[in-house]
């Protein structure tokens, strides 16, 4: 059985300490620094990368260690990259373990966001495996006294077919320890044909443990003599403590200490936020003390922010004009010229990331000054950095321990709740763990901001577009790292919308500033949230207005581009990070999807009244995915029947958690379309938990497709892409049922769900 492991020593993790702590013997195997995921070109002139860049080891005993750097919160990525590395090494699947690693500079990034642990590191993950695959050839090579080229590694051993005779990893384990690791132009690849487990249904290797409750998740985590963190926060961001009266908080039994957090000046980057923290033996108690503090809070200017007014303002300012950021054509002159012309505004409100599992991190300071941590978090380095940061101490004075994440969205990139252990376990003197509830994560977070969209188009006279016309406003990410920032940033206005493949002679993408109120932060597939809702939303209107089927009309909109420039009308298109020769935005990619998802769906068949179907499609970190959704409204209660998803995310590591993900996806896009609204009165948001800021329920969840497309692309995004298109898909079928046009979410605005 598939056996994991979390590093959770609170020792200093030397090289000689960090084997000693996996339990492996002198002789054992380890692939050092010569293949770190971040610059493998540069790891051989690297001395001190060699020592620290740890990622196989393999036992006497035949077992062999697999460090996952990236982390865990249900996509499968404990799986995944373990099973990247083991089929390039040959290796015995049922002889893998899987170590968590834990913040290492040394792997390249750890962040855990953006689609990336596959797509960023999918060749670099094989170099590791067939690097230690050629070590231990060239070990059993030595043994005998043969050629190199003669011995094949497979199946876990070495073989050399003249002689018969066969050595397992685990008896070269010591030899090969002393091979010099070979240079990467001389490493060959397995060909597609050669996979043992890449692209395979592999069982996600944490399964057990998370059904027999073995795991460790953020929230789990015990030391000796620590106490337990609740802590009142203000509820407007940029406000701060005047004063506070704990006198009957620290009544309350299990009670031991009560310490101010301090508003840190300037942006809220990942600063902890002003407040008041109780700490107690207990969550019950140090809940109990929290309640009965009295707090008198200043508040400052953003008290005066009203999210209702302020999603107005913006359905205002986005009907004028913008700041050009794409422009192709003459647009002024197609719109004089072609009069059959619609328009539309596009609202999505804030929304919050609501893992099931909430923020948690345990911190501790060993007598040397150093600190440790053990939190669910997306990005250790981050997490490390700010820490550091925080009390002023060198990074490597920090340690962090990634626990399994009981989700995250993007809300545990972002590492404030870790600073707050840090900062209470130091003011303490003792080890301390902080406890977000529900109702803080909701309340205190960081949010997907808030947006309106305004599309425009004109036909002519063969319903063919000769004029797109766009704009966005919402407030950037970049705001919570520079209170200053109000334009949104190029790799936002690169999702889904100044991106556009279309086959249009006369476009213009335009962008409004907005002014940030709340803690802006990336969540699941980002700007592609509101931009795919309302690009696949218009499209559907414009097909409408022309007469046409959708589908159809998608084909002709992509036009036989193939492969469309990544610089267009001026706009440079970042592309996730990605060269146009390796990952160009293809056309052909988006039919496919749409076809696939359309044949899945009976697309065309004739729907019982009040029943509709609603095509969306989107691309995303790579990634191309179109749903199609199945509604049913009687009465005015909208039913999310059954949707059907089709995926081209380019090679896949492992089928079942792809589907997992689109699956997964569908239900969290359907939560935004039909239930998720954060709002905010005198700067406050008023929802508190899942009473009032829903999430689809079982009885909700309609019957789900989906079809992963084989590829020969190489790896797109898996995680994120699958959301974009689901708010359009449901309500483009709304329309299709009722002739009615939804263009604000949540639907339960407008329906009961």
């Amino acid at each position: 059985m598939m056996k994991t492991q979390v590093l959770a020593s609170i020792e200093n993790i030397s090289r000689r300490s960090f084997l000693k702590g996996l339990g492996i013997a002198s002789g054992s195997f380890v692939l050092a620094s010569t293949l770190p995921v971040g610059n493998l070109a540069k790891a051989h002139t690297s001395k001190d990368l060699n020592e620290l860049n740890i990622f196989i080891s393999i036992h006497e005993n035949n077992h062999i260690d697999i460090i996952c750097h990236r982390s865990e919160m249900g996509q499968g990525v404990r799986t995944s990259i373990p099973q990247l590395i083991a089929d390039e090494l040959e290796a015995d699947w049922s002889l893998v373990n899987v170590v968590q690693g834990m913040a290492n500079n040394a792997y390249g990034s750890q962040n855990t966001d953006g689609s990336s642990s596959i797509r960023k590191a999918f060749f670099q993950l094989r170099q590791m495996g067939a690097s230690a695959r050629y070590m231990l050839r060239e070990a059993a090579a030595n043994f005998w006294k043969v050629p190199v080229d003669e011995c094949i590694a497979k199946n876990h051993q070495v073989s050399h077919a003249k002689s018969g005779k066969n050595l397992s990893y685990g008896q070269l384990a010591e030899l090969a320890s002393t091979m010099t690791p070979p240079s990467l132009d001389t490493l060959v690849l397995k060909d597609k044909s050669e996979f043992n487990y890449i692209g395979k249904r592999l069982a996600n290797v944490d399964l057990p443990d998370i059904v027999n409750g073995t795991t460790t998740f953020g929230q789990d985590v015990q030391l000796p003599n620590m106490l337990i963190a609740s802590i009142n926060r203000c509820p407007v961001v940029g406000g701060k403590v005047k004063a506070f009266d704990a006198s009957l908080a620290k009544k309350v039994k299990g009670v031991k200490q009560v310490i101010e957090i301090e508003l840190t000046p300037g942006a809220a980057h990942f600063n902890p936020l002003a407040g008041v923290a109780v700490l107690a033996t207990n969550t019950f108690s140090a809940i109990k003390g929290r309640e009965q503090l009295d707090i008198s809070w200043d508040f400052g200017k953003n008290q005066a922010h009203q999210s209702d007014e302020y999603l107005a303002e913006r359905q205002s300012l986005v009907q004028q004009p913008g700041k050009t950021c794409r422009n192709e054509g003459n647009i002024e002159k197609a719109f004089e010229q072609h009069k059959k012309q619609i328009s539309a505004v596009y609202t999505v409100p804030y929304l919050s990331h609501a893992p099931m599992e909430p923020p948690a991190a345990t911190a501790m300071f060993h007598e040397d000054g150093r600190c440790e941590l053990w939190a669910c978090t997306q990005s250790p380095q981050r997490a490390r950095d700010a820490v550091a940061k925080a009390l002023g101490l060198e990074k490597d004075q920090v340690l962090i321990n990634v626990t399994l994440l009981g989700g995250a969205f993007g809300r545990k990139a972002k590492a404030d709740y870790l600073v707050e252990a840090a900062v209470l376990a130091k003011a303490a003197g003792q080890p301390v763990k902080v406890v977000w509830s529900r109702e803080d994560d909701i309340q205190n977070g960081y949010y997907h901001a808030i947006s309106a969209q305004y599309y425009q188009g004109a036909l002519d006279d063969k319903n063919q577009v000769q004029a797109w016309l766009a704009r966005t406003s919402f407030p950037p990410i970049a705001s919570t790292f520079n209170k200053k920032k109000q334009s949104q940033g190029q790799f936002e206005l690169a999702g889904g919308f100044a991106d556009v493949p279309f086959n249009v002679e006369n476009l213009r993408c335009e962008s409004i500033d907005a002014p940030a109120h709340l803690r802006i932060g990336w969540l699941r597939s980002v700007a592609n949230i509101h931009h795919g809702f309302a690009l696949s939303s218009f499209v559907d209107e414009l097909a409408a207005t022309a007469g046409q089927d959708a589908k159809g009309f998608w084909f002709n909109l992509l036009g036989d581009n193939k492969n469309f420039p990544l610089k267009s009308g001026g706009f440079k298109n970042g592309n996730y990070g990605a060269k146009a020769k390796d990952h160009p935005i293809n056309t052909d990619r988006y039919k496919a999807v749409i076809e696939e998802a359309c044949q899945l769906a009976g697309w065309g068949k004739k729907m019982p009244k009040g029943e509709g179907l609603g095509l969306a499609v989107h691309r995303s970190f790579l990634a191309y995915v179109a749903v199609v959704s199945h509604v049913k409204v009687v009465n005015n209660h909208l039913q999310v029947k059954k949707m059907y998803c089709a995926a081209d995310a380019g090679q896949i590591v492992n089928l079942d958690r792809v589907e997992a993900q689109m699956e997964g996806a569908m239900i969290f896009g359907m939560s935004i379309a039909l239930l998720n609204n954060i709002s905010v009165k005198d700067g406050q948001v008023e929802q508190s938990n899942f009473h009032d800021y829903p999430m689809t329920r079982m009885s909700q969840a309609p019957d789900i497709a989906v079809k992963i497309i084989e590829s020969d692309g190489l790896p797109g995004g898996v995680g994120e892409p699958g959301v974009p298109p689901v708010m359009a898909s449901i309500t483009n079928a709304i329309f299709a049922a009722t002739g009615k046009r939804i263009r604000d979410l949540p639907l339960n605005k407008q329906f009961s769900v």
